[in-house]
């Protein structure tokens, strides 16, 4: 019986390297390594695209929790009174109100 063991575990152990040369082989051939960097660059693709994913939903999250507004350029709102009426407006607030102007302007 002990002779019948050996052979069975010496075939087992033959075909195991036999499947593993095989495998071994076939990963260093031309067509296993174009299939194993075409798999890293697939993996690298997926990675960065969930890393912006990702960073989109952190953002998205931080916004709301501040409560600022979504990113991107301001729109300009519907005005109700005339152009002239509001540039004189602005004028008037950015106007300096500092005593050398007040002084400069009543000698004039």
């Amino acid at each position: 019986m002990s002779r019948g063991l050996w052979f069975v575990a010496g075939a087992g152990a033959g075909v195991y390297a036999m499947v593993r040369g095989r495998r071994a082989a076939e990963a260093l051939s031309v067509d296993g390594l174009r299939d194993r960097v075409g798999a890293a660059v697939v993996g690298a693709r997926m990675f960065r695209d969930e890393v912006a994913q990702g960073k989109a939903d952190a953002e998205t999250d931080l916004r709301q929790r501040t409560g600022l507004g979504p990113p991107g350029p301001r729109q300009l709102g519907v005005s109700t009174g005339s152009t002239n009426e509001k540039v004189a407006s602005t004028n008037e607030k950015l106007a300096p109100t500092n005593e050398f102007t007040q002084d400069k302007e009543g000698t004039t």
